[in-house]
Formats: structure tokens, sequence, C-alpha cells
């Protein structure tokens, strides 16, 4: 489940960023230690820390003092408004940029974009 591509301790923050967004951590609700982190995911203690410690400084994360870090109010809307960033950033503005060098214009795109969504909701029928 660990990508050896990518720092393990951005991992473990998109890990539970992506609870968020799904839900199965909700706001008020207790995060996992680091300690579980580092049992479950086989890492140092101190990796699985600075993953849940980025968290934390984006406000996603609050620390309660002797008992644990749990999910901030407002988290999921955080973690979506970055996400979309970065999925702006690294999928769109590249397409959206290709397409220009091929002479895309905004229309043809929308077309391609609403075709692959349609291929996209057929290929995941039963």
């Amino acid at each position: 489940m660990i990508d050896d591509s990518r720092p393990i301790f951005q991992q473990i923050a998109e890990r539970v960023e992506g609870d968020i967004l799904d839900e199965i951590l909700r706001e008020e609700s207790q995060v996992p230690s680091t300690n579980e982190f580092a049992a479950f995911y086989r890492i140092n203690p101190a990796t699985a820390a600075k993953g849940i410690n980025l968290l934390v400084d984006e406000g996603i994360l609050y620390k309660r003092r002797g008992i644990g870090m749990f999910v901030a109010p407002g988290a999921r809307e955080a973690v979506l408004k970055k996400r979309r960033e970065q999925f702006y950033q690294q999928y769109v503005r590249p397409l959206t940029l290709e397409a220009r060098r091929l002479g895309i214009d905004d229309e043809q795109l929308s077309g391609l974009i609403h075709r692959s969504t349609a291929d996209t909701e057929g290929s995941m029928a039963p």
C-alpha cells in the first residue's frame, strides 16, 4: 500500500485526507495514533507523526492533549478545496494546454469530456 516513489509521511497525510473525504473519519472523530499508523504500515512512528503533523499545520486535524488527534470542524471542506486545486493543476491545466496545441477548441474539448464520461459510466455498468 505504500508507494516507494513518494515520501511515506506524505502518503500517510493523503490517506487520512482520503478517509475524511470518504467520511470514514468525520469531524470531531479521533484519528488513529501515530503508533497505530507505524504498526500498520511498519514504519517509524516519527514518520507517521510527520504526516499527521502536516494535517495539524493545515488545520485539518487538531490535538487534544493527552487524548490524541481529532478531525477539525470544516476539515472535509478544506480537503475538498485542496484536492480540487490539485486536480486542476495536475489534470485540467495540462489537458487544456495540450488541447490548445492540438487545435481543440472549448466546445470540442467539452464534447470529448462528455464522451469520456459516457464511456466511463458504460464500463462501470454491472
